[in-house]
């Protein structure tokens, strides 16, 4: 787990880095902001294709695939020195679909090994750990790659990231866990997208992930209106723009501490509850935005941080836990998408919504909303038992 953790920090730390700059690379060499917004979807568009891709952790062994995949990106990245003007900022956004494709693939095989390689008690707390890993990390690479951006250009940012994937790489192969030689989907052959339609299928099917993963899309729909309305929120503080960098700083620091904690509460409580009451502290520091106070607003970043998370969290460990060995990797891809997608509609959503409607109006309601829906998971029918995804 300490190889594996390592490799998460590394990794994660070049991505984050690459993610900030890639916009403002754009930006400096085009003058576009419409260019500009583009990196982030480049970036994101391949989860789309999330169940398709997931396949490929069910067809091979995970840990050999991870490395492979780190590895190459270790060697394409390099190729982004080329990108001095702004004629070739078309390398740079096919590198970015190369990038997210990879991010669905790796995502899937990660959660694939963990389920198959730790204790089905420890997978909460190994969640945890992976996202704390995750957050800690932004709250540091954006700095040193806007430095390092403004000091000597993007290359030295590519070549950064590259080496970052090398060493996680080189993190992987360090760990120690069994694995079949072979998942048995992979025995089959040209049958990818009846695999792939499977593992949609395997989702849908369970009593116990669907309505789960159900209340993490509808917390990342929530979570992308709350996103695009930071500004008018700023703006109601009487702030400059740049305070919007504090209100994020402390939800970092929340999402650290949900990430420390979920382990711990996920132990004691159902996933099904923990997702609900998670749902409902989001929701709750949503509304509390709209009071013009600066204690209000950093409150309701800190319990943005604790909340959102810990619905995440509890979304992954279900899927893990439930899901069968040899199919891990396509209902974890799978779910990742329907989790995350939501999310980028409601980023334009919210931009929208926020020039139409009034910030003090708009987060109540969307406390509103994400309240009936706690209360809709928490109370709903249980399953009759804990059973594999699918299995009846």
């Amino acid at each position: 787990m300490r190889w594996y953790l390592t490799g998460v920090v590394v990794s994660g730390f070049g991505t984050t880095a690459m993610w900030l700059v890639s916009g403002i690379w754009v930006k400096s060499l085009t003058g576009s902001d419409g260019l500009a917004a583009l990196t982030s979807f480049a970036l994101w568009a391949p989860a789309l294709l999330g169940p398709l891709l997931g396949t490929l952790a069910d067809r091979v062994r995970r840990r050999p695939l991870l490395i492979a995949l780190d590895l190459a990106m270790a060697a394409v990245l390099p190729l982004l020195l080329w990108v001095t003007s702004a004629d070739r900022v078309w390398l740079l956004f096919a590198v970015l679909v190369l990038y997210g494709a990879q991010g669905a693939v790796h995502d899937a095989a990660e959660q694939a090994l963990l389920a198959t390689g730790s204790a089905k008690e420890r997978l909460g707390s190994v969640n945890g750990w992976r996202m704390t890993a995750n957050e800690s990390v932004k709250l540091i690479a954006p700095l040193a790659a806007a430095g390092l951006f403004a000091r000597y250009g993007g290359g030295p940012v590519a070549l950064l990231d590259a080496a970052s994937f090398a060493l996680a790489a080189g993190a992987f192969a360090a760990m120690r866990i069994g694995e079949e030689r072979q998942a048995p989907a992979a025995r089959e052959r040209g049958a990818w997208r009846r695999e792939t339609a499977e593992g949609v299928r395997l989702l849908a099917a369970s009593p116990v992930l669907r309505p789960l993963v159900a209340t993490g899309a509808f917390t990342m729909l929530l979570a992308g209106v709350n996103g695009a309305v930071v500004y008018a929120v700023v703006d109601g503080l009487g702030r400059p723009p740049a305070y919007a960098g504090v209100l994020y700083a402390v939800q970092g620091a929340g999402s650290v501490l949900a990430g420390l904690t979920a382990g711990p509460l996920l132990r004691r409580m159902p996933e099904r509850l923990f997702a609900a009451a998670a749902l409902a502290l989001f929701a709750a520091a949503a509304g509390l935005r709209a009071l013009p106070f600066d204690a209000a607003a950093l409150a309701a970043s800190a319990g943005i941080g604790l909340g959102l998370p810990w619905v995440l969290v509890a979304a992954m460990t279900a899927v893990q836990r439930e899901a069968p060995a040899e199919a891990v990797g396509r209902i974890a891809a799978t779910a990742n998408t329907v989790l995350f997608v939501p999310n980028a509609v409601a980023l334009a959503l919210g931009a929208a919504l926020v020039t139409a409607v009034d910030v003090r109006l708009l987060l109540p309601a969307l406390t509103l909303a994400g309240l009936a829906w706690a209360g809709v998971t928490a109370t709903g029918p249980r399953p009759r038992a804990r059973t594999a995804a699918g299995t009846p």
